[in-house]
């Protein structure tokens, strides 16, 4: 089992910046991918960024490529969504996820998930 806390969601303005975070507990952080999902209403929930077991691996969507950064430490089994430039259109709960089946993109690859935090990006 693992279980994941998001925090860091609120509301910012169109150009500003927010970091989200995860913390796991449960089980050995460094032995789970990691993955940040977001829903938007009405919206299905998509794949926002990926990271493998070690960090050394990442993905992102083409939408945030260049303005998120996803990392890791491992020590503090905390996962971070670093978000820049951020434009209306990002306005969505953010989750974070885990799997146990290593770096993936495939959103039913993912075991654990948090209860999401809301970002609000106002224009």
């Amino acid at each position: 089992q693992v279980q994941l806390v998001e925090s860091g969601g609120g509301l910012v303005q169109a150009g500003g910046s927010l970091t989200l975070s995860c913390a796991a507990s449960g089980r050995t952080f460094s032995s789970v991918a990691m993955g940040w999902f977001r829903q938007a209403p009405g919206k299905e929930r998509g794949l926002v960024t990926a990271i493998s077991r070690s960090g050394a691996s990442t993905y992102y969507a083409d939408s945030v490529k260049g303005r998120f950064t996803i990392s890791r430490d491992n020590a503090k089994n905390t996962v971070y969504l670093q978000m820049n430039s951020l434009k209306p259109e990002d306005t969505a709960v953010y989750y974070c996820a885990a799997s146990l089946l290593g770096f993936t993109s495939r959103q039913y690859d993912y075991s654990y998930w948090g209860q999401g935090t809301q970002v609000t990006v106002s224009s």
